[in-house]
Parts: structure tokens; C-alpha cells; sequence
């Protein structure tokens, strides 16, 4: 890793991505009103927000449109109504595609016709085939194309080089290091940040990082990545998102120093408006049970649970994970 000064200095490529309509989004089953999301949206433009991720586009045939929100779908039209067309180009607009939960060739449409921007196509190691498809049918269409691997903590290195090899050929712009547990320590993003740009300087691609705290480490792991290199740094307000939640963007803010970026805006934001999501029953946030599957390198379904019924004894929980490690 660099030294700090070198930390606190610019880097033109740095870029800040707010991930809580998306990500914050699978607290609350996708149900940000129209005001919130468009208050979100002119936050991140007056802090100097680099891409806003608004959702998902999933796929309407395995999800019940009943079932969720609106950002869960991320149907164009829907999008220019509350964001309006985004057309002035202060922000960046993204959407996730996973594989095999995305109808890619139908719902994401020309760049053109669309207020996105950016195409965030989510997959597991084993599914880079898949994920290379999306990738050239959405930089075809006009997009720039991101690859998350996830769960990449539970991946094998000799699987990992052939995926970035394989992401290295197609026309990705950037690719992404997901630490989706929780379970990565700033030595281990170290290394595997250095994996990934042997494979990025070659074939000239970006990278991002896309951290969870259930470690506490999300925002340290971010530090460690962007010393080493990448470019593209997720947060969310608050660090609302799944579970333990994510990187604060509110940090994120506060360690560039880039004048470009302002930490005002997401202060009054915070203040304004995420106490009223907790009051409406979204919970996030590091608690005993997050650090327990993140320790565990498990996905934290099980943590999710113990918090959805207001449980209270880590000490059984910890004992119940380790007896079916």
C-alpha cells in the first residue's frame, strides 16, 4: 500500500459510487419513495457524486413486481419520470444485472433511449461466461460496463485468474472486487488487489472495490484498495445495505481530498432523511451476528434471520454457526 500522503493526495481516476437505492435496497424490498430517491439524487450531484446506482433490472418473470419497489426493476420510463432524463451529465446513473435473474436482452435497452448510464452485471466466479455475454450485449448498446465478482472471498485463486482473464478479453471497462461477507482484512484486499491489476494493467480496465462491514472493515478495506490502486469506490449513506450494510459514503467523502467533492450535502442528507427509513422498519448496521458470519466467511442469511427475529443471544448464535461449520 502507498503511504498516507500519497492517499491524501488527487487521483484524477478516482471514482465515488453511491450504492443505496440499490444495495439499501434489499433492506427495505425496493420501497424508497419517488421524493427520497429524487432528494438522494440531488444530493449526490451537490456533493460531486461520481454514478448514483438506482437498482436492479431484474428480471419480471422470476420476481413478483407486487413484492417490491420500483428500484428493483428500474424500468426506463419509471426512471425518467423521477430522475428526469439525466441528460445534463453531472452524474452518472447505474443499474445492476445479475446472471441468471436479468431478461438483459429485452429490458436493457440502447443507451440512447435510456437515462442509464452504466451497466453493473453481478456474477460468481463460475458464472463469467454468462457475465461476458452481458458485458458485450450491453457495451454494444452503448453503456459503460462494470463486472462485480462476488463472494470472491470463497473463490479459489486459479478460478479467479481464469475469470479475470476471461473479463480481461471481453470488452469490460471495469472490474470489481466484492468482499460480499464481510470476511476480507485490509492484508488480504491487498493481495488480491494486486491479483487483479496484473490482470487490469494488461488488458487496460479499471477496477472498484465494493466493501460490507460486517467486519467493521468495510471503510478500512476501501482505504487499503484505493492505496493500491482502485479506482472506483462504492458507498451508502448511513451504510445502508444488506446486513452489516456498507462502506459509509459520508467517510468515503470525508478522506479525498479532491475539491470536486463536497461532505455537507450527505451530512444534512443523513440527518434528513435515514432516520425516516429506520423509523419505517428498515434495519442495517454491524451487530454481534455480522461479525460472527464474517469471521465464518459465511453469507450472513443466518445473521439476517437472528436480526429479522429480534434475537438477542449472540452467544447461542455463535455457538449454533460453529456446530454446523
Amino acid at each position: 500500500m502507498k503511504n498516507i500522503s500519497d492517499l491524501m493526495g488527487i487521483r484524477e481516476g478516482v471514482r465515488v459510487v453511491d450504492a443505496t437505492l440499490r444495495d439499501g435496497g434489499l433492506v427495505n424490498d425496493f420501497r424508497f419513495t419517488d421524493e427520497f430517491a429524487r432528494k438522494l439524487y440531488r444530493t449526490n450531484i451537490e456533493a460531486g457524486i461520481d454514478c448514483m446506482e438506482v437498482g436492479y433490472k431484474a428480471s419480471k418473470k422470476l420476481f413478483d413486481v407486487d413484492k417490491f419497489g420500483k428500484w428493483k426493476f428500474c424500468d426506463d420510463d419509471e426512471l425518467a419520470k423521477v430522475l428526469g432524463d439525466n441528460s445534463d451529465g453531472k452524474i452518472m446513473l447505474a443499474a445492476m444485472a445479475d446472471v441468471g435473474r436479468c431478461d438483459y436482452k429485452d429490458d436493457i435497452i440502447e443507451k440512447g433511449n435510456s437515462p442509464l448510464d452504466v451497466i453493473r452485471v453481478a456474477c460468481y466466479v463460475n458464472q463469467i461466461a454468462g457475465a461476458v455475454d452481458m458485458i458485450e450485449d450491453a457495451k454494444k448498446k452503448g453503456y459503460t460496463v462494470t463486472c462485480n465478482i462476488m463472494a470472491i472471498s470463497t473463490a479459489q485463486e486459479g478460478d479467479v485468474r481464469v475469470a479475470l482473464e476471461m473479463l480481461g478479453n471481453s470488452p469490460v471497462d471495469v472490474i470489481y472486487i466484492v468482499d460480499s461477507f464481510g470476511s476480507l482484512y485490509p492484508e488480504q484486499i491487498a493481495r488480491i488487489a494486486a491479483l487483479y491489476k496484473e490482470y487490469a494493467d494488461k488488458y487496460s480496465k479499471k477496477l472498484g472495490i465494493h466493501a460490507h462491514n460486517n467486519q467493521q472493515l468495510a471503510f478500512a478495506n476501501t482505504i487499503e484498495a484505493l492505496g493500491d490502486g482502485v479506482d472506483w469506490l462504492d458507498g451508502t449513506y448511513s451504510g445502508m445495505g444488506r446486513g452489516a450494510g456498507n462502506c459509509y459514503i459520508e467517510s468515503l467523502l470525508g478522506l479525498l481530498r479532491n475539491p470536486k467533492y463536497s461532505i455537507y450535502p450527505a451530512i444534512r442528507f443523513v440527518e434528513e432523511e435515514m432516520p425516516g427509513l429506520r423509523k419505517a422498519g428498515a434495519v442495517w448496521g454491524w451487530d454481534l451476528q455480522y461479525l460472527v458470519t464474517g469471521i465464518m466467511n459465511q453469507h450472513p442469511r443466518a445473521a439476517i434471520a437472528f436480526t429479522k427475529d429480534k434475537r438477542h443471544d449472540y452467544s447461542e448464535f455463535y455457538k449454533d454457526m460453529f456446530s454446523h461449520e
